[in-house]
């Protein structure tokens, strides 16, 4: 296990972004930010990775692209079943495909790049302020917190409304062509759908369209909730790279083990972390967990008696009951709460 310290002040220009200290060029950024965030939902910070330090998180990219799981769906911008009853032109009713790879987070180490910035104190308390949430915590899941996304050729994300209310990415690397991330502004309203604005997007209507084109180093902060949006389709053999740095809500929420499986495809039990959170388990007990697996890398289970019993009927976990049950008696760390 490597112990390399790695320093995210090491990677983040802070010449430019100085996000570390209090200070009237920190103040100004932040307005700057706030700003682009309340006129249309995306703030873009352009060369927030020093352009000297991308391709050590390339290298970093390209050592875990072998474990993401390769995902393709068909789906409409809700992510929602089909309307019969509505008619074909309806948004309900237009469905793409959808092809890209997630990287776990189990799988960066802990001399990882992406994980130092993540974990840096300097970090998400910015976020939260140019994002001004009230609510606002890092993502519990040790899976998912910081996961790279990869996509290939003719991969990208087709047009879709995020589920969550907002998302920070960091781009580590360019298709050859295409990939231009492109929305549509607030186009829907925490009360109006507005289905026939987003129609005439989903036809191409350019003057509602805006264009962004990302690169390397690039952070951007984006609500993408009520802003319809997509990545055009990628061309030439170069995999795209991009960081999600993940932030939820509510304090200590992590995937159901359903979503991580459609994510991150079946995930064996030999694997370092194996968790599963039940509703009855406290978000304290499950912070410590996973301290404890970042600290010492040793398998960690956190699960209630309710949870051990839903465990073993859940069908992610098909003829392994017995499995559990024994992974439960050897692991290095036990917390049953």
């Amino acid at each position: 296990m490597s112990t390399t310290f790695v320093s995210a002040a090491d990677f983040v220009d802070l010449d430019r972004y100085p996000i570390d200290r209090d200070c009237e060029e920190r103040r100004a950024l932040l307005t700057s930010a706030q700003a682009l965030i309340q006129a249309d939902g995306c703030a873009v910070l352009k060369g927030f990775i020093r352009s000297t330090k991308i391709n050590e998180l390339v290298a970093e990219c390209d050592r875990v692209e072998k474990f993401g799981h390769r995902n393709f769906t068909r789906t409409n911008p809700y992510f929602l079943s089909d309307r019969e009853d509505l008619p074909n032109s309806h948004p309900l009713r237009r469905f793409y495909d959808r092809s890209n790879a997630f990287v776990p987070a189990d799988n960066l180490g802990t001399d990882s790049i992406l994980r130092a910035i993540f974990d840096w104190p300097s970090f998400s308390p910015f976020i939260k302020e140019v994002l001004q949430e009230d609510k606002f915590y890092p993502y519990a899941d040790p899976l998912a917190d910081v996961v790279v996304n990869l996509a290939e050729e003719g991969g990208g994300f087709p047009w879709h409304f995020d589920t969550n209310n907002f998302t920070v990415t960091l781009a580590i690397q360019n298709a050859e062509s295409g990939g231009e991330f492109e929305y549509s502004p607030m186009v829907r309203s925490l009360t109006e759908e507005n289905y026939e604005k987003v129609e005439r997007v989903l036809d191409g209507e350019k003057t509602m369209i805006k264009t962004v084109i990302l690169e390397p180093g690039d952070l951007q902060i984006f609500k993408g909730r009520y802003s319809l949006h997509r990545v055009a389709p990628l061309r030439g053999k170069r995999k795209r790279y991009v960081a999600i740095f993940s932030y939820v809500s509510e304090p200590g929420m992590v995937s159901s083990p359903q979503r991580a499986k459609e994510l991150y495809g079946s995930r064996d039990l030999e694997l370092k972390f194996f968790g599963y959170v039940s509703h009855l388990i406290a978000s304290g007990a499950q912070t410590r967990a996973i301290d404890i697996y970042r600290e010492k890398q040793v398998p960690v289970c956190l699960i209630s008696a309710f949870g051990l019993n839903s465990m073993r009927l859940d069908p992610i976990f098909q003829n392994q009951s017995a499995a559990v049950t024994d992974r439960l008696s050897k692991d290095p760390v036990n917390l049953i709460v």
